[in-house]
Order: structure tokens, then sequence, then C-alpha cells
């Protein structure tokens, strides 16, 4: 499991097209029903039913209750099926984020997810990233840090300061991109179940 990124809600500006509103509402109902059957000590079947989401993908679930984060975690890397990456990390968020109690059966009924689901990393010169586009991941000796590309837009964040508050969550100095981290950045597709209503 990578490191949390702080984030918010979708942003469907920051949508791409990979995956039809079916799809997207498959996805989303996969990572409350993985949720709740946790609580309710019931299994559920990880075989994917389409086979887009048979690939292997990277993916972050991010949870809200009452309209505040209540966790957020995932998988950089594709390794494993994208319909298992959506389970594992919802249950993640939900249960194993450590700045959050775990989610109770009741809040579970009423949570909001959104899902960022990553393309492949690749290695960015800083002045390659480009704001609502990219997300980040930060690295250097042994660190790693990485935002969301909905993240700088809701902050109101230009390149610079993107990357030096990626630096900030790997535990690196504010300077570390100039100073030997390497920079990778990924897109992502992002919705949430505001998106399929």
């Amino acid at each position: 499991m990578s490191p949390q990124p702080e984030n918010q809600p979708a942003s469907s500006s920051l949508t791409q097209g990979e995956f039809t509103r079916e799809e997207r509402a498959t996805l989303l109902k996969l990572a409350h029903e993985s949720i709740l059957s946790a609580l309710e000590h019931r299994e559920i079947s990880l075989d994917p039913p389409s086979p887009h989401f048979s690939e292997p993908r990277g993916a972050f679930t991010t949870i809200y209750y009452q309209g505040q984060l209540h966790g957020c975690v995932g998988y950089v890397l594709a390794v494993i099926s994208l319909y298992r990456t959506v389970a594992e990390t919802a249950r993640a968020a939900a249960f194993e984020d450590t700045r959050f109690p775990p989610v109770t059966l009741a809040e579970a009924r009423a949570l909001e997810v959104s899902l960022s689901v990553l393309s492949p990393l690749r290695a960015v010169k800083a002045e390659e990233v480009e704001i609502g586009i990219h997300g980040l991941v930060v690295s250097y000796s042994g660190r790693r840090g990485l935002l969301l590309p909905q993240v700088p837009v809701e902050h109101g964040w230009d390149r610079v300061t993107f990357i030096e508050q990626t630096c900030q969550k790997a535990g690196l100095p504010r300077d570390a991109w100039e100073n030997g981290a390497t920079l990778e950045a990924f897109t992502a597709e992002v919705f949430g179940d505001r998106d399929v209503k």
C-alpha cells in the first residue's frame, strides 16, 4: 500500500474517458460492497466481471463521511487486477488508515466513495509537470511521497508548490527535487458516487 495522499472529493474536470458510466458504477459498488462485507463478515466475489477490470492497475480509494475525509489508501504500482485493487484499497481506506478510526457499520452505509485509477508512472523533469493533469511521486533515499492530480487544483498551487508539497509528503526537504530526488508523474481518471447518480 502506498502512502495516503491528501485528497478531496472527485473533480469531474480531472476525469479522462477510459471507463463508461456503467463501469464506473460497477467499481464504486464494489468499493462499497467490500467495506460492508468486511463489517458483516461475509465474502464477495473478486472475479472481474469484465476483461477491462482484469488488467493490472494502480488505484486509490478515498472515502468520506458526512462530507469529511475518512480514509484514503491506494496502490501506486499495477500489481494486481483493477477489480481486486479497488476491493482491497476500499477495505484498507475504511479500516487501516491510521489517521482515522475504523469505519462502523452505521457509517459504512452513509459513506461517499471516490476512485482514482492511475496510469503507469513515468519519470519526468520538473518543467514537464502539468497542474490538473499529473499526479506526482517524489522518491529519494528510501522515502516516497505521492499527491493525486486533483490536489494542486483544489489548493490553487502552482507547479513548484505542488512539487515542494509532494517532497514534504515524502518527509523530505521542500527543495529535495532540486537536490537529487526522482520525480515520476501519472494521470488519473477520478470519479465518485456523485458522478454516477
